[in-house]
């Protein structure tokens, strides 16, 4: 071998030769720009679905994610996060502030490392749920007064899924 010859020899890249006959791929007379990309793509996804599948818990996440998907639900806009709008105050920590607005329902939420409470405005009863990764939602009430809590704060990313008499109403993710 000179300088010029690699492994195969005849001085090309393994694979890469001009003379017509194995590619890259094994196939005859194919070069990188010529093969089909919808058989590439199958032959991917058989190899990922044998080497590495995707886990049960995680198709059922997807297939209950898609199943809260609700056409009616308002998402509710988050107008005010005191860790971002307020000013740091020295001390102890201050609670999260959140604020969320849909059309004319507000929902004003306090999230503490003890829990959270709220109140949807203007005041009203409500069935809410405090979404929060693989586990189901945890289900609160809201009083005539529109006021919630939870005795445990959410950990990871939550949103908040409303339905008062007339509406749904489903708020954006945050991070605790």
């Amino acid at each position: 071998m000179n300088g010029t010859d690699d492994l195969n020899g005849r001085g090309a890249p393994t694979g890469a030769d001009d003379s017509g006959g194995e590619g890259l791929f094994g196939e005859e007379g194919c070069d990188a720009g010529e093969f089909d990309d919808g058989l590439l793509e199958e032959e991917l996804r058989r190899a990922a679905a044998v080497l590495d599948p995707v886990p049960a818990e995680l198709q059922q996440l997807a297939v209950d994610a898609y199943a809260l998907h609700d056409l009616d639900a308002r998402v509710a806009e988050l107008t005010f996060d005191s860790l971002v709008d307020a000013l740091p105050v020295r001390g102890a920590p201050a609670p999260r502030m959140l604020t969320f607005r849909a059309g004319e329902v507000t929902v004003d939420v306090e999230v503490t490392q003890d829990g959270l409470m709220g109140q949807v405005l203007p005041p009203q009863p409500a069935r809410i749920e405090v979404l929060g990764g693989p586990r189901p939602g945890s289900p609160l009430t809201a009083d005539d007064l529109g006021r919630f809590s939870a005795d445990t704060p959410p950990s990871g990313p939550f949103a908040l899924r409303l339905r008062t008499d007339a509406d749904v109403v489903v708020t954006q993710w945050l991070r605790a």
